[in-house]
C-alpha cells in the first residue's frame, strides 16, 4: 500500500473533520471527558472553524492517503519572526497506527518548514497523551507546561516541546 502526503485544500475540510471525529474519541478517551472531548472537536473540527484555520490563521493542513483514503492529517504555521514554526495537528485513523504514518506526517511537515527557513519546530501536546513519547522519540524536547482556558469551563493542559531542525 502506498502512502501519499498531500496539501489540503478547501475542499477537504469535511475529510479533515471526518478524520478528526474517528481519531478523537480513541486517542483522549482516557484523558478527557466525553463532555469536552464533544466540546472540542466541535469547536476545532466544525467546517467554519477549519476554514478559519486555513483562510485567516493560516494553517498549512496536509492530508495523508493510503489506497485514495484519507488516513490521517496535520497542520502546520509558517515561520513567526523567531524562526519557529508550529506543528498544530498531527492524528492517524486508530485503525492504521502503527504504520510509520505519524513519522511520515512528521517528516514531511519538518521538512515544509525547513523550506521556509524554519530552526525549530514547536508543538503543544496534552501531558497525559502517551504522544509525547511519541514526539520525545522523534527528537523533541518538553520545554514548558502551559494550561490554556478553552471555554465552558474546560482547559488544556498541556507540555511544549520543540525540536531543533
Amino acid at each position: 500500500m502506498e502512502l501519499v502526503i498531500m496539501p489540503a485544500e478547501i475542499d477537504d475540510i469535511h475529510s479533515i473533520g471526518y478524520l478528526a471525529y474517528q481519531v478523537w474519541p480513541t486517542a483522549y478517551k482516557d484523558i478527557l471527558s466525553l463532555d469536552q472531548l464533544q466540546y472540542m472537536l466541535e469547536l476545532i473540527y466544525n467546517p467554519v472553524a477549519l476554514r478559519k484555520q486555513m483562510t485567516v490563521d493560516h494553517h498549512q493542513f496536509i492530508v495523508a492517503e493510503l489506497e485514495d483514503e484519507p488516513v490521517g492529517f496535520a497542520s502546520y504555521s509558517k515561520i513567526f519572526d523567531s524562526g519557529i514554526s508550529k506543528l498544530f495537528k498531527l492524528y492517524v485513523r486508530p485503525d492504521v497506527q502503527g504504520k510509520n504514518l505519524g513519522k511520515s506526517l512528521l517528516k514531511y511537515t519538518e521538512d515544509a518548514v525547513k523550506e521556509l527557513g524554519a530552526t525549530t519546530l514547536s508543538l503543544n501536546v496534552n501531558r497525559n497523551n502517551k504522544a509525547v513519547q511519541f514526539y520525545e522519540k522523534m527528537g523533541f524536547k518538553i520545554v514548558k507546561q502551559e494550561d490554556i482556558d478553552i471555554g465552558n469551563n474546560y482547559f488544556m493542559n498541556d507540555f511544549i516541546l520543540e525540536k531543533k531542525l
